[in-house]
């Protein structure tokens, strides 16, 4: 048995559970061992910007922020297992990052 350490990442977090929920149903359909899906720190980028572009008026601010989520998903799970969860449909706003150990 391999232990695979799956690491998920995106700007839609429902885009981010979505696919968590595949992978949990694939492992429990197997009836392999599951941990997680753990929520890492929620990265916040965040820029502030002035509103006019010649500086001249008043300070009046703009602030935009992104936040990328993250969630790590541990299985170990033999081949068969490995290759259903690698042929799930995953948006493109969702980065996967998998570890074999």
């Amino acid at each position: 048995m391999n232990r695979a350490r799956i690491k998920l990442e995106s700007k839609e977090y429902t885009d981010l559970d979505a696919v968590c929920v595949q992978i949990k149903d694939i492992a429990r359909k197997a009836g392999v061992e599951l941990k997680g899906p753990i929520p890492l720190p929620t990265k916040k980028l965040r820029i502030s910007t002035r509103k006019t572009p010649c500086g001249d008026g008043s300070d009046t601010y703009e602030k935009w922020e992104m936040r990328v989520h993250k969630r790590l998903i541990e299985i170990k799970a033999d081949d068969r297992v490995l290759r259903d969860i690698m042929r799930i449909r995953i948006p493109d706003s969702v980065h996967v990052e998998m570890l074999l150990n």
